[in-house]
């Protein structure tokens, strides 16, 4: 059994963990000191207390919302990279969907989570539907653009072997276009995070933004602000499962070669 590198992790994050020390240090003090009022910008203590007396009220939110952001994300990576892939193979499709999918970024989501809910009701689906349109974006592009700057001698190299339009997407194309597809799906579990609060804000009875609108409401800043580390730290979280699978995959990419 090999011993963990701590001097390794510690050099690569050693600098943020120091910085973030500090920020600490520095915002707690200036909230202890009335430099800034706690019901503006509450001490770090005081949203750790938060986390601590609210956590039985916070699971079943934190739940919905993983929830929302878990469908969505699936929904937009079956999607995305079947859409992806499809205008990589037939240049008309991308012709044809490529100005749809930079139109369908230019519209706020603020605007659009209304119609949702219109549609689906105060449901599940209205969130899904907003993360969806939030995640899907990142997955077509990332996977279009990295099967169409997939390696060119490779393809030339199968070709003078008789290979099919199948074996070369099979063989180099999707291989080369992996690490393209999992920076697509890293900016997509991030932007999910962002669609399901925004969903959740304007038209939720649960969940994590739904639970942060109605403590900011009655002024309760320390729980509003736990709701919001909650938020964050998801994010981060599932950023970081995404990362660690990449190299997982592209490792086995490499052993097929």
């Amino acid at each position: 059994m090999q011993p963990i590198p701590f001097k390794k992790y510690l050099n690569n994050y050693g600098p943020f963990i120091l910085l973030l020390l500090f920020i600490l240090v520095i915002w707690e003090s200036a909230v202890r000191l009335h430099l800034i009022p706690a019901f503006i910008l509450p001490a770090p203590s005081s949203i750790g207390i938060a986390l601590i007396e609210h956590r039985q009220l916070l699971r079943p939110h934190l739940l919905a919302t993983l929830q929302e952001i878990l469908v969505g994300f699936v929904l937009s990576v079956i999607c995305g990279s079947l859409l992806g892939t499809g205008m990589f193979l037939f240049r008309p499709l991308e012709k044809a969907i490529y100005p749809f999918l930079i139109i369908s970024q230019t519209i706020p989501l603020i605007a659009l989570s209304p119609i949702f809910i219109m549609w689906f009701g105060y449901t599940l689906w209205s969130k899904v539907a907003v993360v969806f349109l939030t995640a899907f974006f990142p997955v077509v592009v990332s996977t279009y653009d990295g099967l169409r700057t997939s390696g060119q001698a490779y393809k030339d190299l199968l070709l003078t072997f008789g290979a099919n339009r199948w074996q070369l997407l099979s063989k180099t194309q999707i291989p080369l276009a992996l690490p393209s597809f999992f920076s697509g799906l890293k900016l997509s579990i991030v932007y999910c995070v962002i669609g399901a609060t925004i969903g959740e804000w304007l038209g939720g009875s649960k969940g994590l933004g739904y639970f942060s609108r109605r403590m900011a409401g009655n002024m309760q800043s320390a729980e509003m602000f736990a709701a919001v580390f909650l938020l964050s730290a998801l994010g981060v979280v599932l950023f970081l499962m995404i990362a660690l699978l990449e190299p997982l995959f592209l490792k086995k990419r490499g052993s097929k070669q």
